[in-house]
């Protein structure tokens, strides 16, 4: 089923019997069992754009890449960089923006910048009883409806499909430059990180890759970001030689490969997005003991590959939340995709799909309970 308006979305959520797989562009995997296809890209297309007031709306099944190239036309950007995971999860399609709000998509510059509920503005979205809500504004003065604006986002369709969103963005930078230190180990490179971080410099991104190099990114104007640079480097003297990366394409093409994990790409066994406090990375890595693993936010989000049929969340030692982003149908239904919630936090859960959904039609058992 693809529907091509808002009111088509309503009539087929309202008539349905059994439940909905949600689709946009197809680029994640679920881990749902069979269910019939809801295929959100027949509602796309940018139905406002007002730069001045780097505000933009665009129908859900609107793609990425559309969206980036009309902001780049007036020097904009979506500031919290969603992620490109094709080629790490092996699937196809092009990204859409329903998919990267509902699953609160959000890269490395989620540390400076915010996630990408952060920059929600309001939604529109068809409720498990075929009804059309609509919450917050078109603009950024107007905030009504805040939390229900940011419940949605991150929400992965459980309490409703979303058609139309509006967002803030903002201009782009003028000047990124990065900054290498290589062969840290994941105490080493936690410690550095957060030194970066914790400096007055505005570090906008802090990684360590798959080859245990920390990278450093600064954003801004160019005067600026040399001072930073430049200054940064005293404050990393302790961890060893900086490397000043300032060529902008080789910039871009670093963050993109942290930002999509394509240090991943291929490797054998499940893939694990895992959030932890930073401090305990270190302790995650070790007990887990990965074949391949990338830090993101400072340590705060790992990716981790490990053998097939492990169960990390067992393992890891520390609290925290485990995704399963890549592995077997077997895998993603002994173990769930995501983390099992508290007994109080699931309640709360409960009770909003049951408000939300109360057929149990959307995407039932991705993130818990069917109904």
């Amino acid at each position: 089923m693809k529907p091509t308006s808002e009111q088509e979305l309503s009539e087929l959520i309202a008539d349905a019997k059994t439940p909905f797989q949600i689709k946009g562009g197809g680029t994640r995997l679920t881990g749902l069992l069979e269910a019939k296809t809801l295929d959100m890209s027949g509602l796309s297309g940018i139905t406002l754009y007002e730069p001045g007031a780097l505000t933009l709306v665009a129908q859900a099944g609107t793609t990425i890449a559309d969206i980036e190239i009309a902001l780049a036309a007036d020097n904009q950007r979506l500031a919290f960089e969603p992620a490109d995971l094709r080629d790490v999860l092996g699937t196809t399609g092009d990204s859409t923006i329903g998919g990267v709000v509902a699953s609160n998509a959000s890269g490395p510059r989620r540390l400076s910048a915010g996630a990408c509920r952060d920059f929600m503005l309001g939604v529109r979205f068809v409720d498990g009883a075929g009804n059309v809500v609509k919450n917050g504004g078109r603009v950024m003065k107007n905030v009504t409806g805040y939390d229900l604006v940011k419940l949605m986002s991150g929400a992965h369709g459980t309490l409703g499909v979303l058609s139309e969103l509006s967002l803030k963005v903002l201009p782009t930078v003028e000047m990124q430059v990065c900054l290498r230190l290589p062969d840290l180990n994941a105490v080493q490179a936690v410690r550095a990180m957060s030194a970066a971080l914790g400096s007055p410099f505005e570090v906008s991104g802090a990684a360590r890759n798959v080859d245990g190099m920390v990278l450093l990114r600064l954003e801004g104007f160019d005067a600026s970001v040399r001072y930073r640079a430049a200054s940064l480097i005293k404050v990393l003297a302790p961890f060893g030689d900086v490397e000043i990366v300032d060529d902008q394409d080789m910039c871009a093409t670093i963050w993109r490969d942290i930002r999509d994990a394509r240090g991943l790409i291929g490797a054998d066994g499940n893939l694990w997005r895992i959030s932890v406090k930073p401090s305990d990375a270190p302790h995650v890595l070790e007990a887990l003991k990965p074949t391949m693993a990338q830090l993101d936010w400072g340590g705060g989000l790992i990716w981790a590959v490990v053998p097939s049929g492990t169960d990390v969340r067992a393992k890891m030692g520390v609290s925290g939340h485990a995704t399963l982003m890549r592995a077997s149908n077997d895998d993603f239904t002994r173990l769930g995709r995501f983390h099992p919630e508290p007994a109080p936090l699931a309640k709360i859960s409960m009770g909003l799909r049951t408000r939300f959904d109360p057929k149990g039609l959307l995407n039932p058992g991705l993130m818990g309970a069917t109904s």
